[in-house]
């Protein structure tokens, strides 16, 4: 029995080791120095100050700012912990209620709401955090927040278009604006 049982022990305690503590070590140390800002969460700072993460969405709702997509998690918005669509097929009457409402918020916010309304600003992505928006969304608010701000539209839409991410490798996924960037773009554009 002894002769079998230490072989086993044996193997265990080195794939632990291996499996378990140098090889995730070892992608930690990689990853922590090759690609340093998304290991540790693609933090974005203003003045020094952690802001948010590039990779998750905010809340905006003042009328100066531009707005994300809708966010399905609870108790609160964003809430990484809740990651996840809301699950309401588009027959749902609630669906419908919760668009209604974000077009009526959109509309007393000064939006308008008499152009369609790009269905990215008024529906979840399926993760519930998703922190940009398509261009057409940014383009449709670019009048309310240049009237909030007190800002030309043209000034405006050039930082929406500096802001603008193209497809990845020329050919994957879809153009997209980063919410938080570009508002911290704008916030940045007033100081000067």
């Amino acid at each position: 029995m002894k002769s079998v049982l230490r072989p086993l022990l044996v193997i265990f305690a080195v794939l632990s080791a291996v499996t378990g503590l140098a090889y995730p070590a070892a992608m930690t140390l990689l990853g922590k120095t090759v690609f340093a800002a998304q290991a540790n969460g693609s933090l974005l700072e203003h003045n020094d100050k952690v802001v948010g993460s590039a990779l998750i969405g905010q809340p905006f709702d003042a009328p100066q700012y531009f707005w994300g997509r809708p966010s399905a998690t609870s108790p609160m918005p964003y809430n990484a912990q809740g990651s996840g669509g809301s699950n309401l097929g588009p027959l749902n009457p609630a669906l419908m209620q919760a668009i209604k409402g974000r077009i009526e918020a959109l509309k007393a916010a000064g939006t308008d709401v008499s152009q369609p309304v790009p269905v990215d600003l008024v529906t979840a992505s399926a993760s519930g955090l998703d922190p940009s928006i398509s261009p057409a969304a940014a383009a449709y608010q670019v009048a309310r927040v240049a009237q909030a701000r007190g800002m030309t539209e043209a000034t405006v839409e050039t930082l929406v278009q500096q802001a603008t991410r193209g497809r990845q490798f020329g050919v994957l996924g879809e153009p997209v604006v980063n919410v938080l960037q570009l508002n911290l773009a704008l916030d940045a554009a007033m100081q000067r």
